[in-house]
């Protein structure tokens, strides 16, 4: 994963030299996102069982019909508790949905019905080239469609890397979220780029999908929790303190010792456990 932003890094440079500013936009939606139907290993074993979910609405970006596919994974508790909380999963970069299967049965272990999407460009999603702006539209729309259907639930955002500065997007827009939790993820995409080997090198100044979580994130009204792996060699532990940090509301900070950027997750769950308690409330 760190050649994504190595290459990104280097071809950012190049192709900003001989090309207009539409094919670099493409090239970086292309290197950001990595758009694709591939899972994480033995994810389709994790997703068993899972319901499939169809969410239709008309972009506003593109002005074109879009269907996004998610997978609803529902907890044992939530026919007989009207209280039971729903969750909004959403993924990283490279992988489909259900690859972070195992994300989300994670997140159901922790009291929530989980409902996971995936963004334009992946799994089963319509097939377009996705964009920091689609990718906004599409939490907006999944956001809306869990508020319809579970209007009474307590609702809650959840961002995995790239998805965290999309929760944040998120969760700086909308008004009826009862939290926000982000895992692995970054203040923005140059704040990632600078901080690799190569990250002197000015490119800041032509990435056109800058992900500026840090700049969002203070309009987040409800709790917000950052977690963070001490191993995670992708994006480093300091840039999810420096989005804590930047965060003006009730908010806590956990840094899982021994979490990557891909087990944080499981390493921390007890973390996850505690800290759910004491922010939001949960048990």
């Amino acid at each position: 994963m760190k050649r994504w932003f190595l290459l990104l890094l280097a071809l950012l440079t190049a192709v900003g030299l001989v090309t207009g500013c539409a094919t670099l936009d493409e090239k970086q939606r292309g290197w950001i996102f990595q758009p694709s139907d591939r899972s994480w290993w033995r994810g389709e074993q994790a997703a068993e069982g899972m319901q499939d979910v169809w969410i239709p609405f008309t972009s506003q970006e593109t002005g074109q019909p879009v269907k996004l596919h998610g997978l609803w994974l529902e907890h044992p508790d939530f026919a007989r508790r009207p209280d039971a909380p729903v969750l909004l999963y959403l993924h990283g970069a490279r992988f489909n949905v259900v690859g972070s299967a195992f994300r989300a049965r994670r997140m159901q272990e922790l009291g929530f019905s989980v409902l996971a999407i995936d963004y334009r460009g992946f799994g089963k999603t319509s097939q377009e080239l996705p964009s920091e702006a689609m990718a906004y539209e599409d939490a907006r729309a999944a956001w809306a469609w869990l508020a319809q259907r579970h209007p009474q639930r307590p609702r809650y955002i959840f961002g995995h890397s790239l998805g965290g500065a999309i929760a944040i997007d998120l969760a700086a827009q909308v008004e009826d979220e009862y939290g926000t939790l982000v895992e692995g993820t970054f203040t923005s995409i140059p704040d990632v780029v600078s901080s690799f080997k190569w990250g002197w090198l000015p490119v800041g100044p032509l990435i056109t999908q800058r992900f500026e979580a840090v700049k969002r994130v203070d309009r987040v009204g409800a709790p917000l929790l950052v977690v963070h792996g001490s191993e995670d060699r992708l994006i480093p532990p300091e840039l999810g303190r420096k989005l804590f940090d930047a965060a003006t509301g009730r908010k806590a900070f956990v840094l899982v010792e021994g979490g990557s950027h891909h087990n944080t997750n499981s390493v921390g769950q007890a973390q996850y456990r505690v800290a759910l308690n004491e922010l939001f409330g949960l048990r």
